[in-house]
């Protein structure tokens, strides 16, 4: 408990650099701001300040593409409500824009300076370490934003959290206060438990009961709605078959493919590391281990004894098969000057004096043009294929818009119209399990209005366009078709009943002074985290009241998910006798300090709410 109160109570500062992007993606519409006078429709108004439907509409769009990156592959567009959407997206523009006006009225600024020096210290807008300007261009593009509209997105938002730092930051505890915590926090609590099962099977259910209960509940037994598809299918493999490519071509790639083969060459080396104050000294070692290899001594030895390499010393200086282009340029070009086995001479690099040994060379084996033939085809046709494929796919996009189905866009590309089987919005089999393919399905262009949808690409390499066949209205399901469900259900929730009931009378006999029927199951010293127990059973006994007297313990139940109940006898309550550390104190009261400053800004929110003139349109 202690860790998590450490981890929580940090401040917000750093909380703000470090989740900069994440903190922007999460806020919504301040981009309509800018072309917002172009538009004289409005979404609300607060105090007056208008909030645009420009405004509104960015928010929903980012929004969804929020939960499309947090939910990566698990993200269903068709399964968004598009009301919701929009009313929680207003609700965030309308709070943001009545923080924004505390704020000023406030008094708070953020200087131009201290917003370069966020920018700059953000970790998503740097390479290697550095403030790359390249890098935050590219971000800020992908978010939607130009510099200026950034620039300003990040000071209101600095603004803001001046803002939530000024009140949250006020928040305080005295020492009585972070007494009482702690005691509760560290109590402990002995306690035994007793567990009835749910017994399904000893309940009967007949088929009266069931009918009752589906006459009673048939609107929890409707089909779902579904819908089959008509759909045309353009593959990128089609057209391979379709485009030719010349002997001469092949041959010219396969020579380009071949002069790409490097050789690769094992080198070794001695480092003397130099710079411009040291490089005759550095030149003088060289020039001495020079002549220890000349009087015969190992190259590899005197690698290990002498190299200035960490990387490479303890390998006698191997630096292993390279190709061109990995060395230093005057390195590069001494190695391959060398013959196998043959030491160079000194040779200067931006990192030192070198000697260098050929150890090795890999000549690269050059495949022949009938084996490589098949794949040099298949590159070049892809070239033309992929052009084709564009096109195909903008011919179909014009066509299944101007189309009143796909007869005509099948037979313009030389396509069949294929047909689903029935499926409801969480997907079927084919093309029907593509998310995009059900969210279009189901939108009202296609389903209510029967036009074709535009062009889905289902992957790289396949698109498809569809229109709603067949519209299969929710029915009620038959009873016996549902039958079986009903009676486990009506199964489960007796055997709960009778579960609760004996744990009701097991209780009442035992604040009678009697005996439970079952083993008691005794865990004492518990803490509110304690481990093996059932989180239901744990906080039904940090809820129940402190035994009277020790012979006096406290009884209560609780019902599992599973519909087993737990009969919990409290038989002690231990609180912590010793004095709280200076650290633990301090933990404490940052906690509880941070707690009670977020319930104050909770609350200044909810009075800028109440005293302001909000209009939605």
């Amino acid at each position: 408990m202690l860790q998590n109160i450490r981890d929580n109570s940090q401040g917000w500062i750093a909380k703000t650099i470090i989740g900069i992007i994440i903190m922007l993606l999460a806020l919504t519409g301040f981009d309509a701001i800018f072309n917002a006078a172009s538009n004289s429709r409005n979404a609300a108004e607060v105090n007056g300040e208008e909030i645009s439907l420009d405004e509104l509409n960015q928010a929903m769009n980012m929004q969804r593409r929020q939960l499309a990156q947090q939910l990566g592959g698990n993200f269903d567009p068709s399964m968004l409500d598009d009301k919701l959407v929009r009313e929680s997206s207003l609700r965030a523009l309308i709070d943001r824009a009545l923080l924004l006006q505390g704020a000023r009225d406030a008094d708070f600024a953020f200087s131009e300076t201290a917003l370069d020096q966020l920018i700059l210290q953000t970790p998503e807008f740097s390479v290697d370490g550095a403030f790359n300007a390249a890098r935050f261009d590219q971000v800020i593009q992908q978010m939607g934003y130009t510099r200026l509209q950034f620039r300003e997105l990040m000071r209101q938002e600095m603004l803001i959290g001046q803002l939530r730092a000024g009140i949250s930051g006020s928040g305080f505890v005295t020492d009585e206060q972070i007494e009482a915590f702690a005691r509760l926090e560290q109590q402990t609590r002995d306690f035994a438990t007793i567990s009835i099962p749910a017994d399904t099977a000893a309940v009967e259910v007949s088929d009266e009961d069931a009918r009752q209960y589906y006459e009673q509940n048939t609107d929890r037994y409707r089909s779902q709605e579904q819908v089959v598809l008509e759909y045309v299918e353009l593959k990128k493999e089609s057209f391979f078959d379709q485009v030719e490519v010349s002997d001469e071509e092949v041959n010219d790639l396969y020579q380009q493919r071949i002069a790409n083969l490097a050789q690769q060459r094992r080198a070794a080396h001695i480092l003397i590391e130099a710079d411009d104050a040291s490089d005759n000294d550095a030149r003088a070692k060289i020039d001495e281990v020079a002549k220890r290899l000349n009087a015969g001594e190992d190259f590899a030895a005197l690698a290990k004894e002498l190299s200035e390499d960490p990387g490479s010393s303890n390998e006698g200086g191997d630096l292993g098969f390279a190709g061109p282009g990995v060395y230093d340029p005057a390195f590069e070009e001494a190695l391959y000057a060398l013959q196998d086995g043959q030491v160079s001479e000194p040779v200067r690099s931006d990192f030192g004096w070198h000697l260098i040994k050929l150890l090795g060379v890999q000549s690269p084996e050059v495949p022949s043009l009938d084996s490589l033939k098949p794949e040099l085809v298949r590159e070049l046709k892809a070239q033309q294929v992929e052009q084709r494929f564009v096109e195909a796919s903008k011919q179909l996009e014009d066509t299944a818009f101007e189309s009143s189905d796909l007869a005509q866009p099948a037979q313009e590309l030389g396509l069949s119209v294929q047909t689903t089987d029935a499926f409801g919005r969480e997907g079927g089999a084919g093309v029907a399990a593509n998310r995009q393919v059900i969210q279009a399905a189901f939108s009202e262009e296609v389903l209510v209005d029967g036009a074709n949808s535009g062009v889905i690409e289902l992957d790289p390499d396949t698109a498809v366009a569809v229109r709603v066949k067949q519209h299969l209205q929710p029915e009620v399901l038959p009873f016996d078709e549902v039958k079986s469900a009903i009676v486990a259900q009506l199964q489960r929730s007796k055997a709960a009943d009778q579960a609760q009931q004996a744990s009701e009378q097991m209780i009442a006999t035992l604040r009678d002074g009697g005996e439970a029927s079952g083993q008691w199951q005794p865990v004492e010293a518990a803490s509110r985290d304690q481990e093996g127990v059932d989180p239901e059973v744990l906080q039904q006994v940090f809820r129940m009241p402190k035994p009277e007297t020790n012979d006096k313990p406290t009884y209560g139940s609780v019902r599992l998910p599973s519909g087993d109940y737990v009969v919990v006898r409290l038989s002690g309550v231990s609180e912590p006798q010793s004095a709280l550390s200076e650290e633990d104190k301090q933990n404490y009261r940052r906690f509880l300090a941070s707690r009670s400053g977020q319930q104050d800004f909770a609350a200044y929110r909810q009075m800028l709410h109440s005293d302001a003139k909000i209009e939605t349109f």
